[in-house]
């Protein structure tokens, strides 16, 4: 990821616009990172990657039924520490 100040984004803005659209282009000011600047396809590719929060009546039974069923691996039981903590 490239990474410039803000006041040199500002001095060329054109030509982060146009790396922004092979990588991300980092942002600073006063020496810290503020924002990202990304290509639209970037931004609206991950926005589809968001969380969509289901309720039960998106369900099907058997859908239900087969999450009642699942069982951890047990490589889980490593996380079980983190219950009681």
């Amino acid at each position: 990821m490239v990474t410039v100040s803000s006041a040199e984004l500002q001095r060329h803005l054109g030509r982060y616009q146009d790396m922004a659209l092979v990588e991300p282009v980092a942002v600073t000011r006063n020496g810290r990172e503020r924002v990202v600047i990304l290509s639209a396809d970037e931004y609206h590719r991950l926005k589809k990657r968001d969380r969509r929060v289901l309720s039960l009546s998106d369900f099907t039974q058997e859908d239900i039924q087969a999450i009642l069923a699942c069982e951890p691996p047990k490589e889980a039981d490593s996380f079980n520490s983190e219950l009681n903590g």
